[in-house]
């Protein structure tokens, strides 16, 4: 059976954020856990992402949100241990005025394609990036890319709630990663 790791952006992923009701619905997913949501520090997030993935039972999935879409990137490339997939919502442009200054250390992701299945979910009015920058991403990193049409940020404040479109997509994604590492 699939294990899922939920990756937040800056600020948790709260209650009302579509990262939370799936993890509170699925046993299957759980949180990795940063010292601090808030103040993200590379190092300190590229670590307790190690420490989730090495504790999985298999290879699992990355279900990154915003900034987490470019930890997941300098993750991949600092260490060796195996996941099934990347699902990457909402990929930050880091040249985007909105691009947090307390971030800037993960700013400058590596080149090149991720070593396993990648899947960017894109809104066509993110503040944060655009539909271009996704594009851009998803020839860069190899990734295959939906448009979800103009939903924000695609967080809590997107008004999505459990988002079940959502869901469906990483469900469908993580059967294509499970069988084609079959």
């Amino acid at each position: 059976m699939t294990e899922f790791i939920i990756l937040p952006g800056i600020g948790g992923s709260g209650e009302t954020h579509w990262q939370s009701h799936w993890e509170m619905g699925n046993p299957q997913m759980r949180r990795f856990r940063p010292r601090d949501w808030d103040r993200p520090d590379l190092d300190d997030w590229l670590a307790a992402l190690d420490r989730a993935v090495a504790a999985a039972n298999g290879p699992p999935v990355l279900v990154a949100h915003s900034l987490a879409c470019l930890l997941v990137i300098h993750w991949q490339r600092a260490s060796s241990l195996p996941i099934a997939g990347a699902f990457l919502v909402a990929v930050p442009d880091p040249d985007s005025p909105a691009f947090p200054t307390e971030a800037a250390a993960f700013a400058k992701t590596p080149v090149g394609d991720l070593r396993c299945p990648s899947l960017i979910v894109a809104s066509s009015d993110d503040p944060y990036g655009t539909l271009d920058h996704a594009h851009a991403k998803a020839g860069e990193w190899g990734s295959r890319i939906v448009e979800i049409g103009p939903v924000g940020h695609i967080n809590g404040q997107s008004g999505l709630g459990a988002w079940p479109e959502g869901l469906a997509l990483l469900t469908a994604f993580a059967q294509q990663t499970m069988r084609a590492g079959a």
